[in-house]
């Protein structure tokens, strides 16, 4: 019997797994048929989810908790049982700033940009014109990474310098017409920015957390208890997409795919460049590789790390200046669903991890880890400021940091 799922998305690469299971047939195979309904903002896909207009959604992991412990909104509990990626995003400066503070022709280190983005940020501020960032929204992963480096770096966001949302398909407008100074946001928005001469790609999100997590499946609670085992056979096709993806070989096919007015309507080429990890971050420049930019499959990529949800959890106290909860966080934790994902590959040749969390940022090489089901290597998880997040001793983490 097939089941029919609805599925709100933006238009991002990182929304390729839901496109490419439909397109491949992978989820036809695992008995479920998707519609896919594209939105232009975070906004919009998730009022589509929570008012039973989409079954999931492609989703910033970070408003997914917030969404659950009622931030902006009345709470409504979301359920994440699949990551869709890790990290895909950059910040893109103006042209004239991002040649102020990396190096021409590279991106640069987190460290060197930030000190010398200091200097221009102190520079803006005693001419009273602040610079101005643009996220994509109050509750993504792009804000809490961009705040995570600039405050490590000695510049206070809100007080240093105004970050506004700007929905992704727009943000290359907004450089354009300087409403903002800089961007952080997915492929291929910061490529386009590059395209069109409006700005310059100075920094990774996979430089300030190198596997920090991204975009992800959401439901609301109650259509994954429906729904069961519509999603378990949905997150078997996603795991088949990851693997697809990330195949050389079928890089040229899915970058046709994605492009597809339906889906990104946008550049193969540029959609190409972010599948293979390659960015062009200035106008005329060279391509630069930079490995895992984004990050789709293998490593447990894929799978709902409870403490990535916690750590998230963090970055809401932390920006939204509210007191630490313990029932809030562990409402948080509960929002990243590893049963879920266990129940759905148990049995199949995707490795399971032993654990379902972990001390985030304590990699610093290649480790083999415990599993359930499977042989599993991990890598490197490292913030760029040396830090590491200890699920069990969260009061202590947020007190550590600047």
């Amino acid at each position: 019997m097939t089941r029919e799922l609805t599925i709100g998305f933006l238009p991002l690469v990182d929304a390729c797994l839901p496109i490419l299971a439909h397109e491949h047939g992978f989820a036809e195979e695992a008995g479920v048929s998707l519609r896919l309904v594209k939105d232009m903002s975070w906004a919009t896909v998730l009022d589509r989810l929570l008012y039973g207009h989409s079954d999931a959604a492609h989703l910033v992991a970070p408003l997914a908790i917030a969404t659950t412990l009622g931030r902006g909104r009345p709470a409504q509990p979301l359920a994440v049982p699949f990551v869709l990626g890790l990290n895909g995003n950059a910040i893109t400066l103006r042209t004239q700033i991002a040649r102020q503070v990396r190096p021409e022709g590279h991106m640069g280190e987190p460290v060197q940009v930030g000190a010398a983005l200091r200097r221009v940020v102190q520079e803006r501020l005693a001419a009273g014109s602040p610079l101005r960032f643009g996220v994509v929204h109050r509750y993504s992963s792009h804000n809490y990474m961009l705040r995570y480096w600039l405050a490590a770096c000695g510049i206070q966001p809100d007080r240093d310098v105004e970050i506004a949302t700007v929905a992704p398909p727009f943000c290359a407008d907004a450089l354009a017409q300087g409403e903002v100074d800089g961007i952080c946001v997915g492929e291929p928005w910061n490529s386009v920015a590059v395209e069109q001469g409006v700005g310059e790609i100075v920094l990774s999100s996979a430089q300030i957390w190198r596997r920090g997590v991204e975009k992800v499946l959401a439901l609301r609670e109650a259509v994954l208890d429906e729904r069961r085992e519509a999603v378990l056979g949905l997150i078997r096709a996603l795991c088949r997409a990851g693997a697809h993806f990330v195949d050389p070989a079928n890089w040229e096919q899915n970058a046709a795919i994605l492009a597809r007015p339906q889906y990104l309507d946008g550049s193969a080429e540029l959609i190409r460049r972010a599948i293979s990890d390659r960015l062009l971050i200035s106008r005329g420049g060279a391509l630069i590789h930079y490995p895992d930019f984004m990050f789709q499959y293998r490593e447990a990529a894929n799978f709902p790390w409870v403490s990535q949800a916690e750590w998230l959890y963090t970055q809401m106290v932390r920006w939204d200046g509210m007191a630490f909860d313990p029932a809030d966080a562990a409402k948080a934790a509960r929002v990243f669903r590893p049963d879920i994902y266990r129940a759905a590959l148990l049995g199949t040749d995707e490795p399971l991890p032993g654990a379902s969390s972990k001390v985030e940022g304590s990699l610093a090489a290649r480790t083999v880890v415990g599993t359930q089901q499977g042989a599993m290597m991990l890598e490197a998880n490292s913030f760029f400021d040396g830090k590491v997040f200890d699920p069990n001793h969260i009061e202590g983490y947020l007190s550590s940091l600047p």
